[in-house]
């Protein structure tokens, strides 16, 4: 089942069918969390998400992706609206229909990463984790550019 919220000319929505892989590849492929992400990861990745699609009118601007069980966790990712569409309160719309979607209240735990954009989700309720120290990660940030990587594409 698929949900969609009006705001004038904007239309967010989670109809995987209205993605745009190219307009969301692109903006990954220069983002500094996703820098040179193969189509197919991205595309993989949506198709194991719940997307919220951002639109104004049939043309997609922005994107946040939720990795969840819809019952205990969340993960934010891949958070962006294109750089036209900037300033105009789109991102808290979006945190917040995310935030208030109906099939994700009661959850124990969301998490997400940021380098640059505490302040906005300060205002959802994200913190520092109380716990760091229960916190572990594996984590490889030039997968996309490693010889593994295109090896296996």
């Amino acid at each position: 089942m698929s949900y969609e919220w009006r705001r004038g000319d904007y239309i967010i929505s989670t109809d995987k069918q209205r993605l745009d892989i190219t307009v969301i590849h692109n903006f990954l492929t220069q983002a500094y969390w996703s820098s040179s992400i193969p189509r197919e990861t991205v595309e993989q990745a949506l198709k194991h998400s719940l997307a919220f699609g951002l639109y104004k009118g049939q043309e997609q601007i922005g994107l946040a992706r939720l990795v969840t069980d819809y019952t205990t966790f969340a993960y934010l990712a891949d958070v962006f609206i294109l750089e036209p569409y900037r300033g105009q309160g789109l991102s808290k719309w979006l945190l917040e229909v995310i935030t208030t979607h109906p099939e994700l209240q009661g959850l124990r735990r969301w998490l997400l990463a940021t380098q640059d954009a505490h302040g906005l989700y300060q205002q959802f309720g994200f913190a520092p984790p109380r716990y760091p120290e229960r916190l572990m990660e594996i984590l490889h940030p030039d997968i996309y550019n490693s010889s593994k990587t295109s090896q296996a594409q």
